[in-house]
């Protein structure tokens, strides 16, 4: 569970004791840690290897943050800083709904390691939470009641986190595999239709997969998501004309 202690802490000035390791603040530590974790993966990841790659000892990170979970936390919400937000109200909501989706879908496979800590931690860091007020205001232009405002969101952005997260994951599998995600997919394809059950299953779907359409595994992944989507919005719709 999150703890608002990381967030109090810098607004109370953590990080500014007397006798502090010099060269060092929050916003170099997070850096490094959103970088390592994207190189090195979560599981990987200590507070050894980030003072090894910021050149300092472990303990002089925690001049800065309690725990290592309050540094995830930190690297959490500098993550959602990335996530480009409505400026203004003029645009249709359909179109800023679409536009934070994906920006969010392209944010959990930029950071495979976000995916799991979004669902330890609250979210509550400014970043995040600008996030989810942009996204409220969005939906609450749809002309929902307000008792269906959340629902709408749960129902997009849980599709949304579940899409990016398996897309994100199939990355890693297609990056461990020195592969490209084409390369990746037709040699997965080839080796399920030798084996005699998985390829009748496959052959039983071949029209859906050639109706799918793309010629890379990136249009095809860019055409459900976009189509999944679509549906969602259309359902939204349908229940404020009702």
């Amino acid at each position: 569970m999150a703890r608002a202690s990381v967030w109090l802490g810098e607004k109370a000035g953590k990080g500014s004791r007397s006798g502090q390791p010099s060269g060092l603040d929050r916003a170099r530590i997070t850096s490094a840690t959103v970088r390592l974790l994207d190189s090195d993966g979560l599981d990987k990841f200590s507070m050894r290897r980030l003072a090894a790659e910021l050149k300092v000892t472990a303990m002089s990170v925690y001049w800065y943050v309690d725990t290592k979970d309050d540094l995830l936390e930190l690297a959490l919400d500098a993550a959602f800083g990335e996530l480009r937000l409505p400026e203004a109200a003029e645009d249709g909501w359909r179109d800023q709904l679409r536009a934070l989706a994906t920006e969010y879908r392209a944010l959990l496979v930029r950071h495979p390691w976000l995916s799991p800590l979004a669902g330890r931690y609250l979210n509550i860091g400014p970043h995040s939470l600008a996030f989810s007020r942009a996204v409220q205001q969005v939906v609450r232009r749809a002309g929902l009641p307000a008792h269906g405002v959340t629902g709408a969101i749960s129902a997009v952005f849980q599709f949304v986190y579940g899409y990016g997260t398996i897309e994100g994951h199939f990355a890693e599998r297609v990056a461990a595999a020195g592969m490209t995600a084409d390369e990746y997919f037709n040699t997965a394809m080839t080796a399920v239709t030798e084996v005699p059950g998985p390829a009748a299953i496959i052959e039983e779907s071949a029209d859906l997969m050639a109706a799918r359409g793309g010629d890379t595994v990136a249009e095809m992944l860019d055409r459900d998501f976009t189509f999944a989507l679509d549906l969602l919005i259309a359902g939204i719709e349908a229940k404020v004309t009702r």
